[in-house]
């Protein structure tokens, strides 16, 4: 029984996780992350 409700658990909180992926990316945040990301990279290396 209890191994499966870590399946359930598990399995509802990957379906939350990936809900929560395409709010986000429906309100245009992937470019966000996408630019802070970059930037974070090149002050990195030195080059921004």
């Amino acid at each position: 029984m209890e191994e499966k409700l870590r399946l359930y658990i598990g399995i509802s909180i990957a379906v939350l996780g990936m809900c929560m992926m395409a709010y986000g990316i429906s309100r245009g945040e992937m470019s966000v992350v996408m630019i802070k990301a970059t930037n974070i990279c090149l002050e990195c290396i030195g080059i921004g």
